[in-house]
């Protein structure tokens, strides 16, 4: 059952003035900051027992989806370093390096 707010909760008397801005969360790819919109990603598919998350632009995670199999992706693990081994996703952090944060881009299919 679902809790039912109070018409005077305790958050009432803060201002917003006074929220310290939480911190940006940096990708967990590429190491830019993360922009509006961030993809919790498993580095270890679900399907393959994964069960940690880490956060990730959009294109980054499209760009590990498109070069390697869940099989490899189970290999490497949380190795990050692993996966900037391979020479198409080293040639895409390097060029997506300089991008904002929320740049968006069309991916190629999948290199499989």
């Amino acid at each position: 059952m679902a809790r039912k707010q109070t018409r005077h909760s305790a958050n009432d008397d803060l201002s917003l003035e006074d929220a310290a801005p939480e911190p940006v969360p940096p990708c967990w790819l590429c190491g830019r900051p993360t922009g509006k919109i961030i993809v919790w990603h498993h580095p270890v598919p679900k399907s393959r027992g994964g069960r940690d998350v880490v956060p990730m632009h959009p294109i980054c995670q499209q760009t590990i989806v498109a070069n390697f199999t869940n099989t490899e992706l189970q290999r490497h693990g949380m190795d990050v370093d692993g996966l900037l081994a391979h020479p198409a996703v080293r040639k895409f952090v390097d060029w997506v390096a300089k991008k904002d944060p929320d740049f968006t881009a069309t991916q190629s299919k999948k290199q499989r």
